[in-house]
């Protein structure tokens, strides 16, 4: 099932090249509001549909990283069992809110537009992130 709008979601727990592939087959992406980061550094993979929070968790298990070669593991990944390779379960979570969109303001300090609730006050005025943290 590839997601049109928001009725599937993807919850991704690290920026491997393999979030590419989840985005690819899902539909689900940043900018639909359907896909969700955790910086955890796992390869656990969330599926779920509203309105219900039903869904899979896919993770990674241990087992390929037993090759220290690159090609032995690939070889390793590509013959073994998915259900040596992945533990995957069904599962019903609490589901993020719906996407929201948010006004821009202009940084006052460099002036690009930034979402409202980006904004980070000091001395009355408002900023971007790396302009706010920027030493003055």
């Amino acid at each position: 099932m590839r997601s049109e709008d928001e009725e599937l979601i993807a919850i991704v727990e690290n920026n491997s090249c393999a979030v590419d592939a989840i985005q690819y087959m899902t539909g689900c992406t940043f900018g639909k509001g359907n896909f969700f980061f955790r910086d955890y550094g796992k390869h656990v993979y969330t599926l779920a549909l509203r309105p219900l929070g039903r869904g899979v968790r896919v993770s990674l298990k241990g087992t390929m990283f037993e090759k220290e070669d690159r090609d032995e593991r690939i070889a390793q990944i590509l013959s073994i069992d998915e259900n040596e390779l992945f533990d995957i379960r069904d599962v019903t979570i609490e589901l993020p809110s719906h996407a929201r969109i948010h006004e821009s303001v202009p940084c006052s300090r460099c002036g690009e537009p930034v979402m409202e609730t980006r904004i980070k006050e000091k001395d009355g005025k408002g900023y971007c992130i790396p302009c706010f943290n920027e030493k003055s």
